[in-house]
């Protein structure tokens, strides 16, 4: 509504134009006619003065509404062009703020692309996985046994070296960690049943190869126990081998863990089945420091009886010799009360000497 009032407006002032410019035209023609009308274009001249100023007032009139109608329809736009500014202004920084969050979710991605595509180099590199199996023995062993139960890179005294030895009281654990996924991967990975039979094989024997290296660890004449770790780092090669399964192929692991333990004395772990052997340690190695503690405290017991007996002893001399002081002391009085008869005796009066007996110690009955 507030849009059609400046129409309506511009079609009055027309159309007040109009009407004056028609009264102009017939006042002209009036004119022409002769000065013998002059007392009605008199009344006419005074009408147009009326009407023009009729005119004139309904002009200033309008001119004032359409004035405040123009005001408050400005001041209207203006307020909602700042609403307007505003929510546009919100929702570019809301943009602005996502586009920022969005952008660092991307760098976030990149960075674990980055680190995946690391990860693959590193687990494409038998090298750098064997290095990546020994950090997570070293972070498992770090985590679970305290600093010096342990010891990394052990050297035998031939010359070999096995990833981690725990010692214990009865000897050293042997711990190799293992990696075997090149044989695992194509395994999983071959279309072909034929292919897969050689490959299995390729992977029980590369399997089995692991294992007799590890057991050579197993040396008891250099102090270790009659068994030892076989570390596998990676959950899924470990539980293929419990389930006798490779990715979705059945293939026979269980005659390797067989071979393993009965045949070798190596146990398969993986880090978490690693972690429930290594807390089986931990509480033989707080079984231990309490055995060890119970032998201090009994040590120190007999330390204590024999310094009991020590004080015991010189104590028993104490009062042997406290019972030769009463004693002397008390045949000195006798001593002292015969001088004194003898003074009573030289003089007729005596010193008047107060003797006094001691009794010696006597023994405590039990």
């Amino acid at each position: 509504m507030e849009s059609l009032l400046p129409i309506l407006i511009i079609l009055l002032l027309v159309a007040i134009v109009a009407i004056g410019f028609f009264l102009w035209k017939l006042s002209q023609s009036l004119r022409e006619r002769g000065q013998g009308r002059g007392n009605e274009m008199l009344l006419l001249q005074q009408q147009l003065q009326e009407l023009s100023r009729t005119l004139d007032a309904k002009m200033g009139e309008t001119t004032r509404t359409m004035h405040r109608a123009v005001e408050t329809q400005f001041s209207e736009s203006q307020r909602l062009i700042r609403d307007i500014n505003k929510e546009v202004n919100e929702q570019m920084m809301k943009v602005v703020k996502e586009v920022s969050q969005v952008s660092e979710s991307s760098k976030q991605v990149f960075t674990v692309a980055e680190q995946l595509q690391n990860l693959e180099k590193v687990l494409k590199h038998q090298k750098q996985r064997g290095n990546l199996g020994e950090a997570s023995l070293q972070l498992a062993l770090e985590n679970m046994l305290p600093a010096g139960a342990y010891h990394l890179q052990y050297q035998f005294p031939g010359g070999d070296t096995v990833d981690a030895v725990i010692e214990t009281k009865d000897g050293l654990i042997c711990i190799d960690a293992k990696f075997s996924l090149d044989n695992y991967r194509r395994l999983v990975d071959e279309p072909d049943e034929f292919r897969r039979k050689e490959l299995e094989k390729d992977f029980t024997n590369d399997l089995k190869k692991r294992i007799d290296e590890t057991a050579k660890y197993i040396r008891t004449k250099d102090g270790t126990l009659p068994f030892a770790f076989m570390y596998i780092p990676a959950e899924a090669i470990y539980y293929d081998l419990l389930v006798n399964e490779v990715g979705a192929l059945k293939v026979n692991t269980r005659s390797l863990i067989d071979y393993a333990y009965k045949d070798k004395n190596v146990i398969i772990v993986s880090p978490t089945t690693f972690a429930a052997y290594l807390q089986s340690v931990l509480y033989g190695f707080r079984a231990f420091k309490i055995e060890e503690s119970a032998k201090q405290i009994g040590k120190q017991v007999e330390d204590l009886s024999r310094h009991l007996k020590a004080y015991d002893d010189y104590f028993k001399k104490v009062g042997t010799a406290l019972g030769t002081t009463v004693n002397h002391y008390n045949a000195a009085q006798k001593e002292l009360g015969k001088v004194d008869k003898d003074v009573t005796r030289i003089t007729g009066t005596g010193v008047g000497v107060e003797q006094l007996a001691l009794d010696k110690p006597h023994a405590l009955d039990e």
